[in-house]
């Protein structure tokens, strides 16, 4: 029975196999006449790796988007950076300028007398924290124009990378499982494969082509730093004829250091007085002392392993050298000046170098000069009892800003033992680099110069500011060796006070462009 006003021929029923091509169709369509697809659920072609590879043209589409473009632009950069060798986000560290090739050693031997500095311990292992067992520095020395070197030039970062890593996060006191592998990571990326420019373990330049004697310096890194954190300020001296010592200071001032021995490895990373026990509790002046004890104790012995090498004694070294290099010592055999040595550093290793010349010239410290870059604010008093020609050079960040020091301002306390050492000896500088910042004379400006600029208000050039350095340097040895002023070294005081010019007109249009341009003066000799 049908209801009324309905009809079976109203209704018209649709071929079967209509319906059958759309894919989400539930019944497999086998057998059935008219189909051409498979439901999805049942097409396993439709597999993730060809969807990803149907989606490769619409990544690759040049699409005029913001995000497109940075994407575009880093892969780029990435991939030139690998093209070139160069490190992510950094640069690499540019060939030296001066007239001479350079050569590079690792040294690291056991000290003369194995002692502790002072009887303080690591609270948590009971060991001694000042145990001086051995010493470890990097030669830097005039070589062989066009030698070649049979190892691989040093890294920038010391492997392993984590453990440095570790150690810069212990400095920033944020040492855990997360910050860990963030500060290593980091590290790196930054400046994992920068590799140090000098040639590892190849001849000095033969006497024909140079002085027959270098002149020495022995270089104090600061805080936070390690030996290899000068290089370029250190190579370029040598690619002028000098050598350098650039120890690398094991007294938890550094991010860390592996201490390389007979009885095997030790790592010593930074530490402060909470991790230490000593009776009575120590307190930071405590530990600056101590600190600041243990640097000159490195700086006397790396004096005793370079006056080893002059006398004759080179293979000694070699055969003792934990880093497995120093082949080629034997070619600075009587090559160095050690009657004119000069004692420098930076920031603490500036401090550090104060003292380090206390008593000075003498048998154990025959050093006739000293250079200090950025003498600390917070690393302990600072010696006045020099009686041997200094050069301060401050950045500008440095003088710039007041520092409460010991209960007056820094720069006062300084400019007074210069004044002092003057009075005595009749020949000391005190100046201010102006555009620079207190890591300038590092080799950070030139790996990072965007980021240092942008963090620390630098604003001179690399390349200004590390010749400058440089040329400073070279003219108070000039001075120190044969008692002439060239440069800087020249010119009379021209600001008693940081910013306060007292040049007349005459003396500004008279005076040379770049010392107008780049410094103050403001003790000096009359």
């Amino acid at each position: 029975m049908t209801s009324p006003g309905y009809r079976d021929d109203d209704v018209e029923m649709e071929t079967l196999t209509q319906g059958f091509d759309e894919p989400d169709f539930p019944l497999p369509p086998s057998g059935l006449p008219g189909t051409r697809h498979k439901p999805r659920w049942l097409d396993h072609s439709n597999t993730r790796w060809q969807s990803i590879l149907r989606r490769v043209p619409l990544i690759l589409r040049p699409r005029l988007s913001w995000k497109y473009i940075l994407f575009v632009l880093f892969l780029t950069y990435v991939f030139y950076c690998f093209a070139k060798g160069s490190p992510l986000l950094a640069s690499r560290l540019p060939a030296y300028t001066g007239p001479y090739d350079v050569g590079t050693v690792d040294i690291e031997v056991p000290v003369q007398e194995r002692r502790n500095i002072s009887e303080t311990v690591y609270k948590d292992t009971g060991l001694p924290a000042f145990d001086f067992e051995t010493v470890l520095f990097s030669l830097y020395y005039p070589a062989e124009r066009g030698a070649k070197s049979k190892l691989p030039k040093h890294l920038w970062v010391p492997k392993p990378v984590s453990f440095i890593g570790e150690g810069y996060a212990r400095v920033a006191h944020i040492n855990n499982f997360i910050t860990r592998p963030l500060f290593t990571f980091g590290l790196w990326a930054l400046a994992g494969s920068i590799k140090i420019p000098a040639l590892v373990d190849v001849p000095a330049v033969p006497i024909n082509d140079s002085e027959e004697e270098f002149p020495v310096i022995v270089f104090s890194h600061g805080t936070a730093s390690k030996r290899t954190d000068y290089t370029q300020y250190c190579g370029e001296l040598a690619s002028r004829g000098v050598v350098v010592a650039a120890i690398e200071h094991r007294d938890g001032s550094g991010p860390g250091s592996i201490v390389k021995s007979d009885d095997g490895e030790k790592r010593v990373y930074s530490f402060t007085q909470k991790d230490l026990l000593a009776d009575p509790p120590m307190e930071d002046l405590q530990l600056k002392k101590e600190q600041l004890d243990f640097r000159q104790a490195e700086i006397e012995e790396t004096i005793t392993v370079l006056r080893t090498i002059s006398e004759r004694n080179a293979p000694r070294i070699t055969r003792l050298n934990e880093r497995r290099e120093g082949h080629n010592l034997k070619s600075l055999e009587g090559r160095l000046n050690l009657n004119q040595i000069v004692i420098s550093g930076h920031s603490y290793g500036a401090t550090g170098a104060m003292q380090a010349v206390k008593g000075a010239p003498s048998k154990k410290q025959p050093a006739i000069g000293a250079i200090m870059f950025d003498p600390g604010k917070s690393s302990g008093r600072l010696n006045s009892k020099i009686d041997i020609p200094i050069l301060v050079v401050h950045s500008n960040s440095w003088s710039k800003k007041i520092s409460v020091f010991f209960g007056r301002p820094h720069f006062d306390a300084v400019k007074e033992i210069v004044q002092s050492v003057l009075d005595r000896k009749g020949a000391s500088w005190f100046t201010t680099m102006l555009g620079t910042s207190h890591p300038s004379i590092t080799d950070a400006p030139i790996i990072e110069p965007l980021l240092l600029r942008w963090t620390t208000g630098a604003t001179i050039s690399v390349v200004d500011g590390l010749r400058e350095y440089v040329a400073v340097t070279m003219e108070f040895l000039e001075f120190v060796r044969h008692g002439k002023k060239t440069g800087i070294l020249a010119e009379k005081v021209s600001h008693p006070q940081y910013n306060e010019d007292e040049r007349s007109e005459a003396r500004k249009k008279a005076q040379d462009k770049n010392i107008a341009k780049f410094w103050q003066i403001h003790v000096a000799p009359e």
